[in-house]
């Protein structure tokens, strides 16, 4: 099944050139694909969603970033709230299904999850969790990369609390636009994804209510099924969005190669040993990605069982999807010459764009720990 039709990706493609280079959020793109129901894919049906499979949003994403890399990453963040509340949900817990529901009605979640110079990601938090009398919670702390800045309704976040007699504990929770002590500021100015719009976010005392705390974890690595449920959709529709850049880099290095003409021979380049070996070599590296992607997500999808040999994949898939767009699009920029130095061209963009990769967890130390730790055990004295 599929929501995205082949005319709305072409209006799409027409205006990620625009938007990087005034760096401006994508509200365009934005309100079609609301419009076309993209926002609710993976909402079951029957709570009025599409009910995409992750297998079939995977693809989806793959094709929006062939045709707007930022776009396809930052509306990525909504659709992993929304894939982490049904993995919850098909796996019998519903703590998340409002995520869900008010998805259906048009809210847009974002994550406020990273924060500078914190390399425990979800293991640890420098933010703030301040316990109410209520059971509520008031998070003090500043946020990076928090993509969907401009248009986010409903924010995922957590914090520290150090105070409670259980302390210390993680707090997961939601919490509204309106809710006061929230400040974005105005720091996205990057190389890539810029129509992400990805600004930092200053939490001083924002109140999250009592029920919409969804977590209170120990610190470090945990087996809640939350902590697994969001490794597995932001690993998998991550590395689909840079899947489907090195698709697109393909497309672009192939149509550069019919097109130039070498002075030497006087025939096209799709004809030179040289740029037919590097667009090859390519495709194979394209081609092996597509069976991981497919069968880790169709795994999700059927509440397989890998054991303790899951996040090994879901790393591994993603370390490999985001370095792999950058060996195809630098590829496809050595068959395509010095036009893609220039601004405007589409494969200068995307070179920068996948610079992003290096910055979405996991990154290289945390993966080879993490396979490291799968195969051999823990590190331990």
């Amino acid at each position: 099944m599929t929501i995205l039709d082949d005319a709305l990706l072409a209006r799409i493609h027409d205006r990620a050139a625009g938007y990087d280079r005034d760096n401006r959020f994508f509200s365009e793109d934005l309100d079609e694909l609301r419009a076309a129901g993209y926002l609710a894919a993976l909402v079951p049906v029957e709570l009025g969603g599409a009910g995409l499979t992750l297998v079939e949003l995977a693809h989806e994403q793959a094709r929006l970033a062939q045709a707007a890399p930022a776009t396809a990453l930052a509306v990525n963040m909504h659709l992993v709230w929304t894939g982490i509340a049904k993995t919850l949900r098909d796996r019998g817990d519903d703590s998340l299904e409002f995520v869900l529901t008010e998805a259906a009605a048009g809210e847009l979640f974002a994550f406020a999850i990273s924060e500078a110079g914190n390399d425990l990601v979800l293991f640890g938090s420098t933010t703030d969790a301040r316990p109410l009398p209520d059971g509520g919670y008031a998070f003090t702390g500043t946020k990076i990369f928090t993509s969907l800045s401009p248009a986010w309704t409903r924010l995922g976040l957590f914090g520290l609390d150090t105070v409670s007699h259980d302390a210390p504990k993680l707090v997961h929770a939601f919490v509204t636009r309106d809710a006061p002590g929230i400040t974005i500021h105005d720091d996205w100015d990057t190389i890539g994804m810029r129509a992400s719009q990805s600004n930092s976010t200053r939490l001083d005392g924002v109140v999250a209510a009592a029920d919409r705390i969804v977590r209170r974890l120990p610190p470090g690595p945990n087996a809640d099924p939350l902590i697994f449920a969001i490794f597995a959709n932001f690993e998998i529709l991550v590395s689909a969005v840079y899947l489907g850049i090195g698709e697109r880099a393909l497309e672009l290095a192939v149509s550069a190669a019919r097109s130039r003409v070498s002075a030497r021979t006087g025939t096209t380049k799709d004809r030179d040993p040289a740029t037919r070996w590097k667009i090859a070599d390519a495709a194979l590296a394209q081609d092996a990605l597509w069976p991981q992607l497919e069968s880790l997500a169709g795994d999700i999808d059927a509440l397989a069982d890998r054991g303790d040999q899951w996040f090994r994949g879901l790393v591994g898939l993603k370390w490999r999807a985001t370095r792999n767009a950058r060996y195809v699009v630098d590829q496809a920029i050595s068959v395509a010459g010095g036009a893609a130095f220039s601004s405007s061209s589409e494969l200068g963009r995307l070179y920068r764009d996948v610079l992003a990769g290096g910055f979405h967890p996991s990154n290289d130390d945390s993966v080879h720990s993490t396979v490291a730790n799968a195969i051999l055990g823990p590190d331990v004295d």
